[in-house]
């Protein structure tokens, strides 16, 4: 597994991590504890050092099982995120931060997640929401500050909302900032306007979610797909989104000349070619799914041409909100 700088942190991360949203299986039907511990051992055995995970995922679920996988392999990296205190996502510029995000409510969250991982110190601690209004307002920076100088979070950064990239701008300009968290692949390839020369500029660390859109980029999404009642899938994929998805996929498979069974190893290499990510962190649920992106994580990205030909399937669209 390739390694690659996390920002200016020191860290070096491998370039596929694991994205734990769908193990919280609060929103993801269908997973199962004992499967996503093989998931979780499969990836450190295949090189991965880098766990993405969150207190709201499945109410700290997620984090619990990371937790046991840090106990049991030395030197796993974790980042984990505070949910805003009011639970609206995305952030509303409309709503001060000290509604969302209270230095008492970042030391409680804080401390809740250091005992759902079992550790001392979290290495990277997000914010799971945000939009640059904050910046200017409350007390939570002094209360970052604080958590980092007791040893309780080493580095710090920010999740962004879904296709807002240029919403973290200020932030990253300002310095205070470690890392950020983007939606970035084949469909929306917005931050390499304005976010990602930035972040290059200020070596801030890029951790890329959703490369595969939520499995709108792996070519198996058609119109008869059904997605159990519950799953978060069943609402981002509603009405004709799936046949609008399917369509999309298939055109890239035309126009690359690639089998869709290429296009999930096609998205991630993307989303990797660009120099500015540090990491990409697909959900992984299965020791399968860990053997296919881990072999991804080899330094290769795709040829130049290939990488010039995809600029033509940016979808500007957004299926968390409309």
């Amino acid at each position: 597994m390739n390694l690659r700088p996390l920002g200016r942190t020191g860290l070096r991360v491998s370039e596929i991590g694991f994205g734990a949203w769908g193990i919280g299986a609060a929103q993801w039907i269908g997973a199962k504890d004992d499967e996503s511990v093989r998931a979780l051992d499969r990836a450190v055995e295949r090189g991965l050092n880098f766990v993405d995970t969150a207190l709201a995922y499945g109410d700290g679920h997620s984090e619990r099982i990371v937790g046991e996988a840090v106990r049991r392999h030395k030197g796993l990296l974790v980042a984990t995120k505070i949910p805003p205190k009011n639970r609206r996502w995305p952030a509303r510029r409309d709503i001060p931060v000290s509604e969302v995000y209270p230095a008492d409510y970042l030391r409680a969250r804080t401390e809740e997640s250091l005992r759902n991982l079992g550790v001392e110190t979290i290495d990277l601690q997000q914010l799971h929401v945000w939009t640059d209004e904050f910046l200017a307002q409350g007390d939570w920076r002094d209360e970052v500050l604080r958590l980092k100088s007791e040893g309780k979070i080493r580095h710090f950064g920010v999740s962004l909302g879904e296709h807002t990239p240029d919403n973290g701008l200020a932030l990253v300009e300002s310095g205070l900032v470690d890392s950020v968290q983007v939606i970035y692949n084949i469909f929306d390839q917005s931050p390499e306007a304005r976010l990602f020369p930035l972040c290059r500029k200020m070596n801030v660390g890029v951790l890329a979610r959703v490369p595969l859109d939520e499995g709108g980029l792996t070519g198996k999404i058609t119109p008869e797909t059904v997605f159990p009642e519950g799953d978060f899938r069943a609402n981002y994929f509603r009405g004709e989104r799936k046949a609008q998805v399917r369509d999309r996929a298939a055109k890239i498979a035309a126009d690359l000349k690639i089998g869709l069974d290429a296009l999930p190893a096609t998205a991630l290499r993307f989303t990797l070619s660009h120099p500015a990510v540090s990491t990409v962190i697909p959900g992984m649920r299965s020791a399968r799914h860990v053997d296919d992106n881990c072999a991804l994580g080899d330094g290769r990205g795709l040829p130049a041409e290939v990488v010039e030909k995809l600029r033509a399937h940016h979808w500007e669209r957004n299926f968390y909100t409309a």
